[in-house]
């Protein structure tokens, strides 16, 4: 028998996993998501959630708290007489009293291989720290953050050039695929959860915008791995002097090179130069150990482009700089 479900969530994440839940047939009650926020290039329209806009398309009521711990919102969630909620993304801690309305509780969608990567940005720490595998996990909610029992998982290769936004996509659909199959083992009763083991906690912080400038000196790995897990938001950055002018340059896609690659005069004892040099016609920038390849970036106010696109309107020479 389909289940009634209250879902929750909130980003383009959160969007396939609705679709999903509502595709197979299960009685969505309500969904909760995020209030609009200020949006447009002057802050001043008011801009629903992803989750919201496919919601109202799908005809579901949306609810749009600010907050769930008062007695009003937790009683008109509890009058839903839900079987169980979905929560992917939301953006807010459940109080106990929301995690016991519903008949069956709480499930969520979390975006990594727990107890690795806990909290608000999984999938850009993963690639940050330089995984090479993480994964989606349905698990149940408690109070701790993302402490609850696990039930599913699928795992998934990092590649050692994707981005936080290629993890992101293909993460989404695991995850839609996943919590259709945990739904449809609660109603055999055959969904089981296992303790997260007690070794290997990591937590994924918000990313902080004093984060996104690129440290130079940093070994070429390490900077790869930081422009990636922040693309394409949002955005490492740098600077450099295109023109006269200096401008901040959004570096959205990278990739390793070894000495052998980077010009054809180039020997095994030469030195790389100082951090943040270019040393080549091809974007290819000296980090403290090794270099790196800039393959797409985005100049304030433009879109992104292909390095060899930039190249061809930003006349950047071997010898100039970022900073």
């Amino acid at each position: 028998m389909p289940l009634r479900v209250i879902f929750m969530g909130t980003p383009e994440f959160s969007v396939p996993v609705l679709r999903a839940i509502a595709e197979a047939g299960h009685e969505i009650a309500a969904v909760y998501t995020q209030p609009p926020r200020a949006a447009g290039r002057r802050g001043l329209e008011l801009t629903p959630s992803p989750v919201q806009r496919e919601a109202e398309r799908l005809g579901i009521d949306v609810r749009t708290p600010i907050s769930l711990k008062g007695e009003t919102e937790q009683a008109a969630f509890r009058a839903l007489q839900a079987d169980v909620a979905v929560a992917v993304a939301y953006g807010l801690l459940l109080p106990k009293a929301i995690l016991e309305a519903p008949r069956l509780g709480c499930i969520n969608g979390h975006a990594s291989l727990l107890p690795r990567w806990r909290g608000a940005a999984p999938i850009q720490r993963a690639i940050m720290a330089g995984d090479t595998e993480t994964g989606m996990m349905v698990m149940h909610m408690e109070e701790g953050l993302d402490t609850g029992p696990v039930a599913l998982v699928e795992k998934c290769a990092i590649g050692p050039d994707m981005t936080a936004g290629d993890l992101h996509d293909r993460l989404m659909h695991i995850a839609a695929t996943l919590m259709v199959e945990a739904l449809s083992r609660i109603e055999t009763e055959t969904l089981a959860f296992t303790l997260q083991a007690v070794d290997g906690v990591t937590y994924a912080r918000k990313i902080d915008k004093s984060e996104t400038r690129v440290d130079w000196t940093r070994p070429a790995v390490e900077v790869h791995n930081h422009l990636r897990g922040l693309s394409p938001f949002p955005g490492a950055w740098s600077e450099i002097e295109i023109g006269g002018r200096t401008e901040r340059l959004k570096l959205l896609r990278s990739t390793l090179v070894d000495g052998q690659s980077l010009t054809e005069d180039w020997s095994p004892s030469e030195d790389l130069g100082e951090s943040g040099g270019i040393l080549d016609d091809r974007l290819t920038v000296a980090c403290g150990t090794g270099a790196i390849r800039l393959v797409e970036v985005q100049r304030a106010g433009g879109r992104p482009a292909a390095a060899q696109e930039f190249l061809r309107g930003a006349k950047i020479e071997k010898g100039m700089k970022f900073s």
